[in-house]
């Protein structure tokens, strides 16, 4: 390598310090002490000297530069903190509202909603197979009443609000958009994230609705919708977290969520969306497990490879369309019921992974979670894992502080490069379905559905679950509690259970509801939704105003089971 290139890496790292800089003087700063517990002073970023010649630093660059390997904003955390948001939600929606005032009192910056099962299948609390599940692991949601109480004295226009459904997120989020209107909130001013990622739910969580290509249809409206009338709320958060939790790799947890993201990109594209446009309202979500250097590895390649792909294969040019932003949540898969106070320990150091990774918003697991849903104790604990990070630790001081590290580069590298041999298989099961590469969405979304359709994905998945399993049964990875350091002095934890109850009250009031209402009003709404899941026509207004009339979320969704048909997944064995 020659003198001249030397110089010109040497001249291209001085240029971007000088850009950075440039940005960094003109961001907003927090108003906070920026010094080691000492009483040093630290640099906002670390990076090459001046003269220093690092080969492949284009690779790295600075903080708020493309790629954006080191985060998305000049000021790493020292504009703003994460956001703490914690995952939450249990029998109704009475009671979980005072678990969210709780949350947002003890110093949450924002809310995260966990729905119940019969919620997330999209079957209402009176319906026979919600029989035994209307509560017991997230809150109740048969009705845009029950998100009016969800959210009482909680302005929505003040506060950012993450739901985490799939399956019946569209209906769902109309009833969220409803409770706004009837709180005379605009809803140009919400904020917050829909998950709505069907694609995970066949690849991982399996919990699915509709045939695969009507429901992407119906996505592609609400992302229409959003772009049009809710500029700053995320329709789609992309989540790898449940594709991990189902026993993944770290590397098929990026690649499987970056490529369902391309997909729906290709989606967006596929309705005359503008790029520039419809991309800033994608987001992620990922799982934060316990081998800490893979994980920030893995959170550094995330941003890299959604930056390139965003600029070089589907033509965005604005910064923020090419911005990979991110939620993290613990891994909830590496609690143990064993020794179960370990659990705080693996979550702070998953949390910090995330925070060193540059996550955007974190949930961190409470410890009884392999028992129970949190109890107040043990959600206050998680809570507060968050705040001593954030407030004692001194890790929100400086930008990306293990960029550089031999290892840590290396890491980022390998699982990168892995990810993209994972994409050009999902590009190969494309053109096997599409020999002529026409799919009409695309081509990633092409080989999507083919691995859906065939089991490739879940085979993948349960190889490497399985490879895990028989690793810690032969002592290869050890769990303490589990197959190493056995002994225990802790007593049972208190857990929290919701009683049976609660579904008989969900159940009454779901009736009365129902008898209040003007069941005509019900009937023509939801016979114009069908209309328009028929001609073609965006369906989120006629969904609205189905909400409006008091239909219920399995009313809406087997309007639509009817007509689209019920997904099966293939048999693998």
């Amino acid at each position: 390598m020659g003198t001249s290139d030397a110089d010109a890496r040497a001249a291209a790292i001085e240029e971007g310090r000088r850009r950075w800089q440039a940005r960094y003087d003109t961001a907003r700063k927090r108003d906070a002490d920026f010094t080691t517990l000492s009483g040093d002073p630290v640099d906002p970023v670390y990076g090459p000297r001046p003269g220093d010649t690092y080969e492949g630093f284009e690779r790295i660059g600075w903080p708020g530069e493309y790629p954006y390997t080191r985060g998305l904003y000049p000021t790493g955390y020292r504009g703003r903190t994460w956001t703490i948001r914690q995952f939450a939600g249990f029998g109704n929606a009475e009671q979980t509202n005072e678990r969210y005032k709780m949350i947002l009192a003890a110093g949450g910056g924002g809310l995260s909603v966990a729905f119940d099962m019969p919620t997330l299948m999209g079957r209402d609390s009176d319906d026979p197979r919600s029989l035994g599940e209307v509560g017991h692991c997230g809150v109740a949601i048969d009705s845009a009443a029950d998100m009016e109480v969800l959210f009482r004295d909680i302005p929505l226009g003040d506060v950012t609000t993450s739901m985490t459904i799939s399956g019946p997120a569209v209906p769902v989020f109309c009833m969220y958009l409803v409770a706004a209107e009837r709180q005379g909130v605009d809803p140009a001013v919400l904020n917050g994230t829909l998950q709505t990622d069907i694609f995970k739910e066949y690849i991982a969580q399996k919990e699915w609705l509709f045939q695969p290509e009507p429901h992407l249809r119906l996505i592609g409206d609400l992302m229409e919708h959003c772009a049009a009338s809710i500029p700053a709320y995320k329709p789609l958060s992309v989540s790898g977290y449940h594709i991990r939790e189902a026993g993944s790799t770290a590397a098929q947890e990026l690649a499987y969520t970056l490529a369902d993201g391309f997909g729906y990109v290709e989606l967006g594209l596929s309705r005359g969306l503008d790029v520039d446009v419809f991309a800033p309202g994608l987001s992620f979500f990922f799982d934060a497990h316990v081998d800490f250097f893979e994980e920030i590895a893995k959170f550094r390649a995330a941003r890299r490879i959604w930056a390139r792909w965003m600029r070089d294969v589907y033509g965005a040019t604005s910064e923020k369309a090419q911005w990979l932003r991110f939620h993290t949540q613990t891994a909830g898969v590496s609690l143990t019921a064993q020794q179960p106070y370990n659990n705080v320990v693996r979550t702070a150091v998953e949390a910090l992974a995330a925070v060193l990774g540059g996550t955007n918003s974190l949930h961190t697991n409470a410890l009884d979670e392999t028992l129970a849903l949190p109890s107040e104790q043990a959600a206050e604990i998680a809570l507060r894992t968050q705040q001593v990070l954030m407030e004692e630790t001194g890790v929100a001081n400086v930008a990306d502080p293990l960029g550089g590290s031999w290892y840590v580069e290396q890491l980022t590298d390998r699982i990168e490069a892995d990810a993209e041999k994972i994409f050009e298989q999902i590009k190969e099961r494309g053109l096997r379905a599409h020999p002529d590469g026409q799919h009409p969405i695309g081509p990633i979304t092409s080989g999507i559905l083919r691995g859906i359709e065939d089991g490739w994905f879940t085979g993948e998945i349960a190889e490497s679950a399985f490879q895990y399993q028989r690793s810690l049964e032969k002592g290869d990875k050890r769990v303490v509690g589990v197959n190493a350091h056995h002994g225990s002095v802790t007593g049972d934890l208190e857990i929290l259970r919701v009683s049976h109850e609660v579904e008989r009250d969900q159940v009454r009031v779901l009736g009365e509801r129902r008898s209040a209402r003007d069941d005509a009003a019900v009937r023509s709404a939801l016979d114009a939704m069908l209309a328009a899941a028929r001609d073609g026509s965006n369906m989120i207004g006629p969904m609205l105003d189905a909400v409006r009339a008091e239909a219920t979320l399995g009313e809406i969704c087997d309007v639509l089971r009817d007509e689209w048909g019920v997904y099966t997944e293939p048999a693998g064995f």
